[in-house]
């Protein structure tokens, strides 16, 4: 059988590469842009970490305590203009920071057992006052927010019972005559479950600030209240924490202490 002859291989012929298609190959190299198919940068997930939007940060770390709009949580509410006006920077970054011992508010930095970063608690506290503060209010005429030394000449007993007097006048309306709450009015503040919660410093801001997502009046609110009630003063506050921390304690404050105020011919408080 005779073999045939393979035929030559033909080569096949290929135009040279057009220069338009070198130029556009080299812009895409070097303007960076993007195949199909390719990630956008600026599409990538941040790393938890590096999140630093107030908005975010307060809904995931804030916001179960305090409520998703700063108010209507368990904690007091943050979307509190008077509460705002008082308290300094320095304090929310702390209180932030380091949390507040012996209460449900942890510590949220790093260094604390925390889960941000120190630039994530700073956005956080300089976060507050911008979103829900209000520059209106006159800060002169508003009591201090830390707990001070007012009256530190007289003794723990002598202002427990002037708390018990002031709380007759201005408290028992709606929580009891002892803080034990009444019916269709305002809870227990005599509770030392309660009250084991909660920091004297966080009882004195609630006195003054009030919660007014819960309506509770604040230091200068004339609801509830005698029709000769002036704004609480700053030692006047402070006495009242002073007894609210005596029922923490589980002390008992004399009945005569809370009967003051009838002494003196004042209407006794209304418990029902």
């Amino acid at each position: 059988m005779q073999s045939r002859a393979q035929a030559p291989r033909r080569e096949t012929c290929r135009p040279p590469p057009q220069p338009w298609l070198l130029i556009a190959l080299l812009s895409t190299i070097v303007t960076g842009c993007d195949f199909p198919g390719r990630p956008n940068p600026a599409e990538r997930p941040v790393p938890s970490d590096q999140v630093l939007s107030f908005e975010i940060l307060f809904r995931e770390q804030c916001a179960g305590c305090h409520g998703a709009n700063g108010q209507f949580g368990p904690a007091p509410p943050l979307n509190d203009p008077l509460f705002l006006a008082i308290v300094p920077g320095d304090s929310l970054l702390g209180t932030i920071r380091d949390g507040r011992p012996g209460t449900p508010m942890p510590a949220f930095t790093r260094n604390r057992g925390g889960p941000l970063t120190d630039a994530q608690v700073k956005a956080l506290a300089d976060g507050l006052k911008p979103r829900w503060g209000r520059a209106t209010l006159a800060k002169d005429l508003l009591p201090t927010y830390a707990i001070g030394k007012e009256r530190n000449t007289t003794s723990a007993a002598e202002s427990v019972e002037r708390g018990a007097k002031t709380f007759a006048q201005v408290c028992a309306e709606c929580h009891g005559s002892r803080g034990q709450g009444i019916d269709k009015g305002a809870g227990a503040v005599n509770d030392r479950t309660f009250l084991s919660l909660i920091s004297d410093q966080a009882l004195r801001r609630i006195i003054i600030t009030g919660r007014p997502d819960l309506g509770m009046p604040d230091f200068s609110d004339k609801m509830g209240r005698p029709s000769d009630f002036k704004p609480l003063t700053s030692s006047e506050i402070a006495d009242l924490v002073a007894l609210l921390a005596s029922w923490r304690r589980g002390d008992v404050v004399p009945d005569k202490a809370f009967a003051a105020e009838k002494a003196e011919g004042s209407k006794p408080p209304q418990t029902n």
